[in-house]
């Protein structure tokens, strides 16, 4: 997948819990655990405005777009 969501490393880095995010930005743990580990197929932008405000950084932080092939 060409998009990689880096939100683990985000977390890690604001030693935030992924509990503590989801009731920051009001989702379940379970939605958001879909986005950290990449199985979601989209994100609302009213959902990455919520968890960029709440780990005070930019879409581009816990986004990354890979070609293919490319790894980290």
């Amino acid at each position: 997948m060409p998009v990689v969501v880096t939100l683990d490393a985000m977390l890690h880095e604001r030693r935030m819990t992924l509990t503590e995010l989801a009731a920051a930005v009001d989702l379940t743990v379970v939605n958001l655990s879909i986005l950290k580990t990449g199985k979601a197929r989209a994100i609302r932008f009213s959902t990455l405005e919520a968890i960029c405000a709440a780990l005070d950084c930019q879409p581009g932080d816990i986004l990354r777009f890979e070609t293919e092939g490319e790894t980290a």
